[in-house]
């Protein structure tokens, strides 16, 4: 390996591209994961590379976002937005195009970190082709997801063998809390090599402005009681629940409650279509005067919004992780979350946020009026959830845990010997 190649690594996020607004669909925490580690890794001399899949022709090829930090995005398949369940059909398409800009550019990555597991396919083709090693990051399991949707997908059988494969012959699976490589070993298989490195945070950019300042940029009263949501507009998500919950406070004569829905959407497609369904709720329950939808919100808006609220609900049906929750508590905002996957690591129920089954909307009121009619509990739960995300999930701290596994994992001798010829058989 030549110098120019030393520490220099591949995150490839096939269908997350690291470099998009946060807040458009196929928008979220993946999307974060893969640029905020990319870049925390880049201060600590690391040279990465964010591959991703070009989704529109007016899009840049290569973002820089520091010296050391980049998205590469490659074309495969159409450029223009295609569903994620659509993706793999042109994932041996983006094997190609990285070999291809291997070839032109003379890089090569002595490990790649694959996320979630259209690009763990991805990364083990590449493993057919040349001499790597592997580290992945699930950020979803099938086997936990397809319990919780109405219609499973065509492409839910290849998904689970995908995923199965990976976790059999990656040299790592980054696991992101204990929960989810409970859900592996129980779900997916008994064999592999997990690490549990969680998720992060930018624990300077959120917790840095004042509650009272937050309400004034935002324009909401100081008497409100603000109960607040962002994420994706997908069934999954359980914005229904929360809208639901809500609707009980509400019956129970809860005065001054404002009820905020934030995250972007795209009119006619599956979020836009969910974003008018949940808005139709909303309107069935006389909801409508005191629930806002700002849409996506930036780098700029977000902390002021996580600071202005009282609660933040994540009332997702299943997270591997959450990020929106240690946000939250990083900006010292208690969190009320569903009982599920990595939100039982993030969340400590009665001493950062309280937790409730999911789809279980009598439970969420409960939670939620637990907090908003009691100020003394509700700020001790905030300080403790900043201090929680300060001491355990800084993006600093993850990235000097995964630069510790590449290092390892890069000095050790490889015993499998790539195949002359790749095979690609998407």
């Amino acid at each position: 390996m030549n110098n120019k190649n030393q520490k220099r690594i591949a995150l490839i996020s096939v269908h997350g591209d690291p470099a998009i607004e946060i807040g458009k669909e196929e928008a979220g925490g993946q999307n974060v994961y893969v640029r905020q580690v990319g870049e925390a890794l880049g201060k600590l001399g690391w040279q990465v590379d964010m591959f991703t899949r070009k989704a529109s022709a007016e899009q840049a090829k290569i973002v820089e976002h520091s010296e050391n930090c980049r998205t590469i995005r490659l074309t495969a398949g159409p450029e223009e937005f295609v569903p994620r369940d659509n993706i793999f059909g042109y994932a041996s398409e983006f094997v190609e195009a990285f070999l291809q800009y291997q070839q032109q550019t003379g890089y090569r990555y002595p490990l790649v970190h694959t996320n979630y597991w259209i690009s763990s396919w991805v990364g083990m083709e590449l493993k057919k082709a040349q001499s790597i090693k592997q580290v992945h990051t699930y950020h979803s399991l099938g086997a936990i997801k397809y319990k919780s949707v109405a219609t499973v997908p065509l492409i839910a059988s290849k998904r689970l063998e995908v995923e199965k494969r990976v976790l059999e012959t990656a040299e790592r699976i980054v696991a992101t809390s204990p929960q989810e490589k409970e859900h592996m070993r129980s779900h997916v298989s008994t064999k592999g090599n997990i690490d549990i490195i969680p998720c992060g945070t930018d624990i300077h950019r959120f917790g840095a402005i004042d509650s009272k300042i937050a309400r004034q940029q935002l324009g909401i009263p100081p008497e409100s009681k603000v109960v607040f949501y962002v994420g994706r507009f997908d069934e999954r998500k359980g914005i229904e629940t929360l809208v639901r919950a809500v609707a009980q406070l509400q019956l129970r004569g809860k005065e001054d409650i404002k009820l905020i829905i934030g995250g972007g959407s795209r009119p006619g497609q599956s979020d836009g279509i969910e974003r008018d369904r949940i808005e139709g709720i909303v309107k069935e329950l006389g909801m409508s005067d005191f629930t806002s939808f700002p849409g996506r919100l930036g780098d700029v808006d977000l902390p002021v919004y996580y600071a202005a609220a009282d609660v933040c609900v994540v009332p997702s049906h299943y997270e591997p992780f959450g990020l929106v929750a240690i946000e939250a508590m990083a900006s010292g905002t208690p969190v009320v979350a569903s009982d599920v996957g990595g939100l039982q690591f993030t969340v400590v129920p009665e001493e950062t946020g309280l937790l409730a089954p999911p789809k279980d909307d009598a439970a969420f009121a409960v939670a939620i009026d637990r907090i908003l009619s009691d100020t003394a509990f509700r700020n001790r739960l905030g300080s403790s959830a900043r201090q929680r995300v300060e001491d355990m999930f800084s993006w600093e701290g993850v990235a000097k845990q995964l630069g510790e596994l590449y290092t390892k994992l890069m000095t050790e001798t490889s015993t499998v010997v790539p195949t002359k010829k790749k095979a690609i058989s998407a």
